[in-house]
């Protein structure tokens, strides 16, 4: 069978295993029922997640002119400290920019690589921490925008990675923590405007990903360096691919490429 069209990051289904779909504009494909099989996946071109048109993609599926214009890729996406919407200040579409910041917010830990801090808006919860590979997770607050999320993170990045080892998530090196004994110690750490939103309790979530195996070594496929790639899939986590000779495939870094998939 051949699946073809332009990738964008995959869709997930919280469950035990969690179900993985690649979604193309006129198909879609679960990938957990790959497991086991031989795919072959071929670039062919790029086509821009925003316009739409063949343009070669410079970052997060955009290409180069639409990175630098669009509101979804704004500086205060991944440092969400920057958000001024709650000011009514604009970065570069005041109106986007509110519904997306001036919504509920979730500061959480993550166990992947390590235990990390992160930012999502709540209607991504549990769907960020199954994007970043997280085998366990806990809220820490729900605070009612964006900005109140960015200024959490960062008093606690001084305490807690916000970046994930990517390699030893994807090799499962992933260390024994007590998260809800982790999410205790951060009170005191908290800016004094957040404190009130501090819960008491907080469940951790357990994530299972669907993997037959994890590589002891890790070599990233680049669609631009090897156009045409065939292997065996052993498994998905994050937004990988995993396949049996070692090699991963990060479906979001390649969301605007055009590809084949022939199965």
């Amino acid at each position: 069978m051949i699946y073809q069209g332009t990738l964008s990051k995959m869709q997930t289904e919280f469950g035990n295993p969690i179900q993985y779909y690649l979604v193309f504009e006129n198909s879609f494909l679960n990938i957990n029922q790959l497991l086991g099989k031989d795919i072959e996946i071929e670039f062919q071109g790029y086509q821009c997640l925003n316009c739409g048109k063949a343009k070669k993609i410079f970052r997060q599926g955009f290409c180069y002119d639409c990175f630098m214009s669009s509101p979804a890729v704004g500086d205060w996406i991944m440092k969400p400290e920057l958000s001024t919407a709650h000011l009514d200040i604009e970065d570069r579409d005041l109106a986007y920019e509110k519904r997306v910041q001036l919504q509920p917010h979730v500061v959480y830990l993550a166990l992947s690589s390590e235990v990390k801090v992160g930012v999502t808006r709540k209607t991504q919860v549990p769907t960020r921490w199954i994007d970043q590979g997280a085998v366990q997770a806990i809220p820490i607050v729900e605070v009612p925008n964006r900005y109140l999320a960015g200024i959490t993170e960062v008093a606690l990045k001084n305490h807690f990675a916000d970046k994930t080892n990517w390699q030893k998530m994807l090799k499962n090196e992933v260390p024994n923590m007590d998260l809800i004994s982790e999410r205790n110690k951060v009170l005191d750490w908290l800016p004094n405007e957040v404190k009130d939103y501090f819960p008491k309790e907080e469940k951790i979530i357990q994530l299972d990903f669907p993997v037959l195996q994890y590589p002891k070594k890790v070599t990233s496929l680049n669609l631009d360096k090897t156009p045409n790639f065939s292997g065996k899939l052993a498994g998905i986590k994050g937004q990988y691919l995993l396949f049996e000779d070692g090699t991963v495939f990060n479906v979001r870094t390649y969301e605007g490429y055009v590809v084949k998939m022939s199965l």
